[in-house]
C-alpha cells in the first residue's frame, strides 16, 4: 500500500533499533497494519512485540485471541494478551469511553513493560473521518476538528498510525488479494455506539446527497485543523513560562482566547499525560471561573483533575 510507506516517510513515523508495540484486535486494519510493518521490518531493522486485549464482552471474543495468536506464532512474533473482567469496562459512564481507557491503559502499560518506545495502530482514513464527525456532533474545538494524530506522544509513549491516509476499501482489497481472512465485530454492524451510527448512515448520506468525496474533505479539514493546532500549540508553550500548573490571573487574562485555551489543555495534560475526555464545554466552564465568579470557586474535571480560582491566581490540581 502506497500510502503507508508515503506516510512513515512523510511523518518519520519509524526509525532503526525502534521497538514497535502494534495493536492488533485481529480485525482487517489492525492485521493490514501488521502484515505491512513486517515488510518494512528488513529494511529499516526495527523490532516488533503484538498486543491484543479482549474485552471480554462477546462470546467470540476469545476466538479473537487465538487468531491473533496463530499470527504472532506464523510470524515469530512475541505477543502480550490480557483478557478484561467485562464488569471493568461496564461500570458507570460511557462503554464506549470504559473500553477505549482500558485499551489505553494495558497498550501502555505493556509498552512500557516491554521497553517498547512506540506503538503502532490502525486507524485508517474512514475511521479520521467518522472522528471529525463525531466531535462535531458533540461539540468540540480545533483540537477536536483535528482528529486522530498520525504522531502522537501520550503517557511517555509516541503512538503512530501509518495507515490514517489510506481509505479502509485499499486494506480490504489488499487482504482479499492475498487470500488473508480477518475477524469480524459483529458490533460494528449494530447502530448502538455513535461511531457506528455516523458510519452506516450519516456518512453514506452526506456522500449520498451532498459530497461523494466528503471522507476525504473531512479528512483534510482533519489535517489543516491539526496544523494550525500545532502552530498555537507552540505559540502557547512559549507564553507564560514558568510554573506549568499555577498562573497569574491578571496575565492569564491577557492573553488571547485561543493561547488562553491552550493554556487550560496544557495544564490538564501536564497532570494526567493527555486532554482526552475534556471538552469545549469543560474550557468554556473554565473560563466563566476566572471570569464570573468569586475566589475560592472550583471547576471538577475529569480523572481527578481540579481547576481553582485563589487570590491572584488560577491552579490545577489531582485532588
Amino acid at each position: 500500500m502506497k500510502t503507508f510507506k508515503e506516510t512513515i516517510k512523510k511523518h518519520n513515523l519509524i526509525a532503526r533499533k525502534d521497538k514497535i508495540l502494534v495493536g492488533v484486535s485481529g480485525g482487517p486494519d489492525s492485521l493490514a497494519l501488521l502484515l505491512q510493518l513486517i515488510k518494512l521490518k528488513p529494511k529499516m531493522d526495527f523490532t516488533l512485540h503484538i498486543a491484543h486485549l479482549d474485552h471480554g464482552l462477546r462470546a467470540s471474543s476469545g476466538a479473537d485471541g487465538l487468531f491473533v495468536k496463530r499470527w504472532a506464532e506464523k510470524l515469530n512474533i512475541p505477543i502480550s494478551i490480557k483478557k478484561l473482567n467485562p464488569k471493568i469496562v461496564q461500570q458507570k459512564g460511557s462503554l464506549e469511553e470504559n473500553c477505549r481507557e482500558a485499551r489505553l491503559d494495558f497498550l501502555v502499560k505493556t509498552a512500557k513493560k516491554i521497553k517498547a518506545n512506540k506503538i503502532a495502530l490502525g486507524h485508517n482514513l474512514n475511521d479520521q473521518a467518522e472522528t471529525v464527525l463525531m466531535r462535531l456532533l458533540r461539540g468540540t474545538g480545533l483540537s477536536g476538528l483535528s482528529g486522530i494524530f498520525v504522531k502522537r506522544q501520550m503517557r511517555g509513549i509516541i503512538f503512530i498510525r501509518p495507515l490514517l491516509k489510506t481509505p479502509r476499501s485499499q486494506i480490504e482489497r489488499y487482504l482479499k488479494r492475498k487470500g488473508i481472512p480477518a475477524r469480524r465485530d459483529p458490533t460494528n454492524q449494530e447502530d448502538v455506539f455513535l461511531r457506528n451510527k455516523i458510519r452506516h448512515k450519516l456518512i453514506p448520506l452526506l456522500k449520498n446527497k451532498f459530497n461523494r468525496n466528503i471522507v476525504e474533505l473531512l479528512s483534510n479539514l482533519a489535517q489543516s485543523s491539526y496544523d494550525d493546532y500545532a502552530y498555537l500549540n507552540q505559540a502557547a508553550k512559549k507564553s507564560l513560562k514558568g510554573n506549568n500548573l499555577r498562573f497569574n490571573l491578571k496575565k492569564f487574562l491577557r492573553l488571547h482566547p485561543a493561547i488562553m485555551r491552550l493554556k487550560i489543555r496544557q495544564a490538564i495534560g501536564h497532570l494526567q499525560g493527555d486532554t482526552r475526555r475534556i471538552s469545549f464545554t469543560h474550557i468554556k466552564e473554565i473560563e466563566d471561573l476566572l471570569i464570573n465568579r468569586p475566589t475560592g470557586s472550583i471547576v471538577d474535571l475529569p480523572k481527578g483533575i481540579s481547576a481553582q480560582k485563589i487570590l491572584n491566581c488560577l491552579r490545577f490540581y489531582k485532588r
